[in-house]
């Protein structure tokens, strides 16, 4: 088997969770489950988890990328997107990378939401690490940023001819369709720390106020990666999400845990 191979396949009920294996030259000592975002941070990450997925499996990690039901090439409608199902999905996700890749230890690796996601799954997942890139910590906030977003996008004249009615969107975060139980779990959100070590990979804004003590225990830590990711940057709003040096930090440290 040639380095970086990559498996498609189906797996969970039904079969209806799509995941993307990727496997080392060699039999693999360790893994990583990567947990995707959600919404339009999904889109614009799946570049650099699909480098970062490469470049891993090419230090011999096994990897394993999926996508949650309602999300990617899942079953299910954006509309049926449900935190606790992603959260059940992940460790449905982290059994199956054990399966495929004949190791126990696997490693988490999520941004944004998929970094709350990983961090939320972490006990029953029984991840021997979680490395978060900003995790959404407090729900609220998040939520309050995509319906500013959205309200903005609305009314953008560079994207559309005329503002869009209220009706238009009034279900919708940056093109995706968001369920009321959705937007209600989302709000209610708070991760707290893990029993699991946690590295938190910081890229957020100055003036973002990013805290990340309440889930960086003693066995964990938090490290700086620059520039800052535009996240919330609508005028790059269909820009890939491209970091060398998150890649770097994540490469790094599964060398530190071999």
């Amino acid at each position: 088997m040639r380095p970086d191979s990559e498996t498609p396949f189906f797996f969970g009920a039904d079969e209806g969770l799509f995941g993307m294996f990727h496997a080392p030259a060699l039999p693999a000592r360790r893994a990583m489950l990567m947990c995707p975002p959600l919404g339009q941070d999904l889109i614009r990450c799946h570049r650099v988890y699909r480098q970062l997925a490469q470049a891993l499996a090419a230090q011999g990690v096994a990897v394993l990328r999926f996508d949650y039901h309602g999300t990617g090439d899942s079953a299910g409608a954006s509309v049926e997107v449900d935190w606790d199902r992603c959260v059940a999905d992940t460790v449905l996700a982290a059994a199956e990378l054990r399966t495929r890749a004949g190791v126990d230890r696997v490693v988490a690796f999520g941004a944004r939401l998929g970094g709350s996601i990983a961090l939320a799954a972490a006990g029953q997942a029984r991840f021997a690490e979680v490395i978060a890139w900003d995790p959404v910590l407090d729900g609220g906030d998040y939520v309050a940023a995509l319906d500013a977003m959205q309200g903005a996008l609305r009314q953008d004249g560079e994207r559309f001819n005329a503002p869009r009615s209220h009706a238009d969107v009034a279900a919708q975060w940056l093109g995706f369709d968001v369920g009321d139980d959705l937007r209600r779990q989302l709000a209610a959100l708070r991760v707290d720390a893990t029993e699991a070590p946690t590295l938190v990979l910081d890229s957020m804004p100055a003036s973002s106020g990013a805290r990340w003590e309440r889930i960086v225990t003693a066995r964990g830590r938090v490290a700086t990666i620059a520039p800052p990711t535009p996240w919330n940057d609508l005028r790059r709003l269909e820009a890939a999400i491209l970091s060398p040096p998150l890649i770097q930090a994540v490469t790094g440290r599964l060398k530190e845990i071999a």
